[in-house]
């Protein structure tokens, strides 16, 4: 039996781009999504059309900011980068996301 890609849930995947690029610093479009993808086990597929509104809504909220510069591949393409507040959002989204699981487990695990 294959593994079954999942859904990402609303709002996981701005936790994911502000984790990504907090991790391993700047990165473009096709190198975050291709992280996520490799973090998952690729169990999440990334499309483009999913990434990039959110790297344009992250940007617009002042989480992150991009600069144009050139990819591995001699490309050029906009790296992306934390911002202070996002490093403060991306706290605070990793909290209520260890919240959240921790309720999901408690709920799952309860015998009555």
């Amino acid at each position: 039996m294959g593994k079954q890609k999942a859904d990402l849930l609303q709002g996981t995947l701005d936790l994911l781009v502000l984790k990504t690029v907090d991790t391993l610093g700047p990165l473009h479009g096709w190198a975050i999504s291709k992280r996520i993808e490799q973090v998952s086990e690729e169990l999440l597929e990334m499309k483009y059309g999913t990434l990039h509104p959110a790297l344009m809504r992250l940007e617009q909220n002042g989480w992150i900011s991009s600069e144009w510069g050139t990819s591995e591949n001699n490309r050029k393409a906009r790296f992306y980068s934390i911002t202070k507040q996002g490093r403060k959002q991306l706290s605070l989204e990793e909290k209520s996301w260890q919240q959240m699981s921790a309720f999901i487990g408690r709920v799952l695990n309860s015998t009555r």
